[in-house]
């Protein structure tokens, strides 16, 4: 929860992860969550600290993001540093404005960077966690085989194939996974986090252009899964898994070699769910009474 007197922001949060190492900041390496720090305290450096920024899902190294979400906290000082607090009568009205500021002298700061794009930033409704109150995230994965265009200018978001692959195979594999399971097959493991996720729904289609889409949404992703899972779909469409074995691969809740794990490029997390404002607070308890865990990675 905040401190008593601060504020917390909402940023909404689209980035091209190809050069970034990941999302958390790592020292020595450039990431997202780095970037966007070092804005913050370029704007806040006379009203120190820097906020830290707390994140819906820890994106890895190449993985991009359309609907990333994040939060932070401005205590007062530093709101009256970056709005001007109508005084006179009535209540002081900076509230209104001081996302709207945030925004604006954030997006000045990363224009250098130009991977990044802060989409909006709001005031966050109480008991708002970017993290803990999520209900689900939702990413995809593209794949061009042999049956798609292969187009260039989308080659750092697609995952390029060089064979044909089974697209009622794979969606009927994916089917499969359907649910609440331990996902240990699926998961790159890390020491004290739970593999226990709900896979609410996984899906295959193609687009126009003949690209292979997969989208997943789970109430979370433990880290590399949502790669590892396409990836035994891969394996299902090119003939070389039989659909069925994937529920067995989970049963044994064993890490496997009968598939790969695909490359993060193709992979970008596109939305992120929250119940309505009243329901924040509830959410946030519900998730930690759960499980406290690392951030969830992909």
């Amino acid at each position: 929860m905040p401190a008593p007197g601060s504020s917390r922001i909402r940023l909404d949060i689209a980035y091209d992860g190809t050069d970034f190492f990941g999302w958390a900041t790592q020292p020595g390496y450039r990431t997202v969550q780095g970037q966007i720090e070092e804005g913050l305290a370029a704007i806040l450096k006379r009203h120190q600290p820097t906020p830290a920024l707390v994140v819906a899902g820890r994106t890895d190294s190449g993985v991009h993001a359309l609907g990333q979400v994040a939060h932070f906290d401005l205590n007062p000082d530093q709101v009256d540093s970056l709005v001007r607090i109508k005084r006179g009568r009535g209540v002081p009205k900076h509230q209104t404005d001081l996302a709207t500021m945030v925004q604006r002298r954030l997006g000045g700061i990363l224009v250098t960077q130009p991977e990044i794009v802060i989409r909006r930033a709001t005031l966050a409704p109480a008991g708002f966690d970017a993290r803990f109150s999520a209900l689900w995230r939702r990413y995809e994965y593209r794949i061009s085989d042999t049956g798609a265009l292969r187009d260039p200018l989308q080659r750092l978001r697609t995952t390029w194939h060089g064979f044909a692959l089974d697209l009622a195979a794979m969606q009927e594999a994916a089917a499969t996974l359907i649910g609440l399971h331990d996902f240990a097959t699926y998961c790159k493991p890390r020491p004290g986090a739970t593999t226990i996720r709900t896979l609410q729904s996984f899906e295959w289609r193609r687009d126009p252009d003949g690209v292979l889409v997969a989208t997943l949404q789970a109430d979370a992703f433990c880290h590399s899964m949502v790669r590892a899972l396409v990836g035994a779909c891969v394996s299902v469409g090119e003939g070389k898994l039989v659909g069925t074995r994937l529920v067995d691969l989970r049963i044994e809740r064993a890490r496997t070699s009968e598939f790969k794990v695909m490359q993060a490029h193709g992979l970008t997390l596109m939305e992120v769910g929250y119940p309505e404002d009243a329901g924040m607070a509830i959410r946030a308890a519900q998730t930690r009474a759960r499980r406290e865990l690392p951030d969830d990675d992909e």
